[in-house]
């Protein structure tokens, strides 16, 4: 007897494999490099904010 809890992770498997990879993993390691960059670029941007006052 199966408990629910593994009944939920089969249906999980069945419907990852059904749905297949939404995102290459390399489009999506791309796309969290921008991010990273976009947020170091604004770092950057305000690094001496703390001196004109």
């Amino acid at each position: 007897m199966k408990s629910s809890l593994m009944m939920f992770a089969a249906q999980e498997a069945e419907h990852a494999e059904a749905a297949g990879a939404a995102v290459n993993p390399y489009v999506l390691g791309a796309i969290t490099l921008a991010v990273f960059i976009f947020l170091l670029l604004v770092t950057y941007a305000f690094r001496n904010v703390h001196t004109r006052h």
